[in-house]
């Protein structure tokens, strides 16, 4: 039978199981095969907290969004195309999600009246009438994958669990995909049990020649690849990205790397990927716990490393008396949050960005630091490098805001050339800063404020090390009021006087009266719902902040253009605080704590409401 080859411009895809069904894995397969392929693309992992949450439940449902065009793309998508349900439950947790006319892939083994009455169904959605709205494709998955593996020496059990396979080749199928990179991971990942191998292969064939035969699919999709700028490009999640990126800062600074961690979601990631990377001059140890973690890493600072710290905020909060002492010691320390739903531990694997006030003022004292935030998960790799300029120069922690979202997404990168990244060199103090032979650890930078950095053990170079207030220049233990009031306001004015590039405007048309600001992993929703609004002949101007501590030089400034500035964020009004107190704007907040991501068309229809307000 001859099939039909449909051009489309974007397809949103989500597969949804139960959390045993391997949804993020072959979520990832088919991201992985759509980057080979040369797609612009974006991803949502959402899965449950606990590592085997109830099956057949809503609460265990896990899903894997993945958004691909032949252009330049945003966000993972608002709203999907095709749903894989692989259960009652996957659909019910899913189905008001999808847009009118939605492709649904079932399998219709699992719809059983047991599994039914689990999730609430009273009848049978296949049956009933309730999905008209959407195209149906009901599929025996398991049972057919059952079939397909029918001679192979697998155990039922075995045979059953290679169904998310069977689901990952026939969308491989139906979407054109290249399938040579599944075949090979498929190989490596069970190595050690060839049968395994041989089976999940076999079971992705098989989806692949159903797709290819059965008259349920009478078309085929292409979407074809985006035009990017020319280079090597891989897919890459955030927390690779990020940890990449310290890598890079190691290299382009000639210093050792070193991460002291404690396992946390969503953060664990880094700790993880940074353990494969010795052969650059990374240490990574897994400590005990969170103030081991950032004592470990201070500790490596003062050596003469990059000290790194990851973590998520309930660790941040664990973390802030040894922040506190970095402050005062004004030794280079990177702390990595990747933000997550709170407050106690909240919902550990859903994002939001609520750390920004722990991050600008959880301390005690007046305790200043260098707060930055990546936009996207490839972007997390130059966070990362901007992190170690600013701790580097300045010698101060610096606090770099991830968030889940980031995190666990992904996106396409464009691999940079190593000639075109920062230098981070630094310089150690070697000898006697002063006329008479001394060497005085608190003698100040004049144009960056940062005291040397001297390696323990340096001949002539010996000096206090502490948490009591320092005295100015000398370093020494000091009570003296004055003294105190200098301190203080020097490591403020340090922190003020990081350099950091303005902040830049988007606006086409140069006569918007309102601007979007936004920060962190907002990015991706504003900048889709901003040309959304710009297609329909609106006005809008977009801003968005990477520093945060600092805020660059000129932001006052652009504020002061705009008759109305939008903030939206992941948390209820935190930047907008700080703008509000430091700017005397009257911004307007749109808050979302929902531990999702915003989506394009609920930020375009709230900027069109404030549009018309405005007029």
């Amino acid at each position: 039978m001859t099939k039909q080859l449909r051009q489309l411009d974007r397809v949103v895809i989500r597969f949804a199981g139960d959390s045993g069904d391997g949804m993020q894995l072959t979520g990832d397969r088919f991201t992985s095969e759509t980057a080979q392929f040369g797609n612009d693309l974006s991803t949502l992992p959402n899965f449950p907290a606990e590592i085997r949450a109830p099956a057949g439940t809503l609460p265990g449902v896990s899903s894997f969004q993945v958004h691909f065009a032949d252009y330049d793309i945003l966000t993972p998508g608002d709203a999907p195309h095709v749903l894989v349900a692989m259960n009652p439950a996957a659909l019910k947790a899913n189905v008001g999600d999808l847009v009118p006319g939605a492709e649904i892939i079932v399998n219709t083994d699992e719809f059983t009246p047991r599994a039914l009455t689990k999730v609430g169904y009273a009848a049978n959605p296949l049956e009933d009438g309730s999905l008209e709205k959407f195209s149906v494709h009901p599929v025996p998955l398991t049972s057919l994958t059952v079939k397909a593996l029918a001679g192979q020496s697998v155990p039922k059990k075995d045979a059953e669990r290679a169904k998310n396979m069977f689901a990952l080749g026939l969308l491989s199928w139906l979407y054109h995909r290249p399938t040579e990179s599944t075949l090979a991971f498929l190989q490596r990942k069970f190595a050690a049990r060839p049968e395994l191998a041989a089976a999940n292969i076999t079971a992705f064939q098989a989806g692949w020649s159903f797709g290819e035969t059965t008259e349920d699919f009478a078309v085929q999709y292409e979407v074809k690849p985006a035009a990017m700028p020319k280079g090597d490009y891989r897919n890459i999640t955030g927390n690779v990205a990020l940890a990449y990126g310290l890598v890079a800062a190691g290299v382009r600074s000639g210093l050792p790397v070193f991460l002291g961690a404690y396992p946390i979601t969503p953060a664990s990631d880094i700790l993880h990927e940074l353990s494969k990377h010795k052969k650059f001059g990374v240490t990574t140890i897994q400590a005990e716990d969170e103030i081991a973690a950032i004592g470990l890493a201070l500790g490596a600072s003062y050596g003469g490393a990059i000290g790194v710290t990851s973590t998520s905020g309930p660790g941040v909060a664990l973390k802030g008396e040894t922040i506190s002492l970095a402050i005062a010691l004004e030794l280079p320390l990177i702390v990595v949050d990747v933000q997550r739903a709170g407050p106690s531990t909240g919902m550990p694997t859903k994002t939001e960005q609520a750390d920004l006030n722990m991050a600008l003022f959880g301390r005690h004292g007046e305790a200043p630091v260098a707060v930055i935030a990546p936009r996207s998960p490839s972007d997390c790799f130059d966070a990362a490098l901007e992190a170690a300029r600013i701790a580097l120069t300045y010698r101060t922690p610096v606090l770099l805001l991830s968030d889940g979202y980031l995190a666990n997404g992904s996106e396409p990168w464009l691999l940079p050339s190593v000639e075109d990244l920062p230098d981070l060199r630094v310089e150690f103090a070697s000898e006697p800063n002063t006329p008479d032979g001394k060497f005085l650890p608190y003698l100040r930078d004049p144009e960056t404020l940062a005291r040397p950095w001297a390696i323990p053990g340096t001949p002539g170079l010996e000096h206090r090390i502490g948490g009591i207030e320092k005295a100015d220049q000398t370093g020494d233990i000091s009570y003296d009021p004055d003294n105190h009031e200098l301190m203080v306001r020097t490591r403020q004015a340090k922190i003020d006087g990081i350099a950091v590039p303005d902040v830049e405007v988007e606006d086409p048309s140069g006569a918007a009266r309102v601007l979007v600001l936004g920060w962190g992993s907002t990015y991706g929703p504003i900048g889709a719902a901003c040309r959304a609004l710009r297609a329909r002949d609106l006005d809008i101007a977009q801003a968005h902040l990477r520093h945060l501590s600092p805020l660059p030089a000129n932001l006052g400034e652009v504020l002061a253009r705009y008759d109305r500035v939008v903030i939206p964020e992941m948390n209820l009004g935190q930047l907008a605080h700080v703008i509000r107190a430091r700017y005397l704007v009257d911004a307007v907040g749109y808050n979302r704590v929902r531990g999702l991501p915003f989506t394009s068309h609920e930020l375009e229809a709230e900027l069109e409401r404030v549009l018309d307000d405005h007029h």
